[in-house]
């Protein structure tokens, strides 16, 4: 598509010109696009045809996200928080999370590069190391498991 008759950029572009910057999950495109001034049909036009062309596609964005935030130290409850924010189904945020790290080695490794190899002194600095984990966005779960099995949050 052109430019409109007045010079101004179609939707299409202007999401193209978004996209060569950063990767968008639909909605979060379809939102900017509105807060760039075009009309909600035309911007939701645009993202249809870059969604059909698999220029945007929210199963790649749910992907990169989580290698991404995993990479970063943060679990898999903060990173489905963050991707349901955005607007994603829920079935690719948890097929997205099945294809991530494995989460207990994951908090293993923050939980040491964070507190050292040696593990936990006592009471109070297990729950200490817990809330760090549990802020970080890991489930009891994987909490236990970094900080071993004798580990009761409640």
């Amino acid at each position: 598509m052109d430019a409109s008759l007045d010079g101004s950029p179609t939707a299409r572009e202007a999401a193209l010109a978004l996209l060569a910057r950063r990767d968008y999950a639909t909605t979060e495109l379809r939102a900017k696009l509105e807060k760039q001034g075009f009309g909600a049909a035309a911007a939701a036009a645009a993202v249809v045809e870059l969604t059909q062309e698999r220029t945007v596609d929210d199963a790649r964005y749910a992907g990169n996200y989580v290698s991404y935030h995993a990479g970063r130290g943060q679990g898999p409850v903060r990173i489905a928080a963050d991707l349901r924010a955005l607007g994603l189904p829920g079935d690719l945020i948890e097929s997205a999370l099945a294809a991530g790290p494995d989460w207990r080695t994951l908090a293993r490794e923050v939980r040491t590069r964070k507190f050292g190899s040696d593990p936990p002194a006592d009471r109070l600095a297990r729950a200490r190391q817990a809330r760090f984990l549990q802020y970080r966005g890991f489930s009891s779960d994987h909490i236990r498991s970094a900080l071993g099995a004798d580990f009761d949050p409640d």
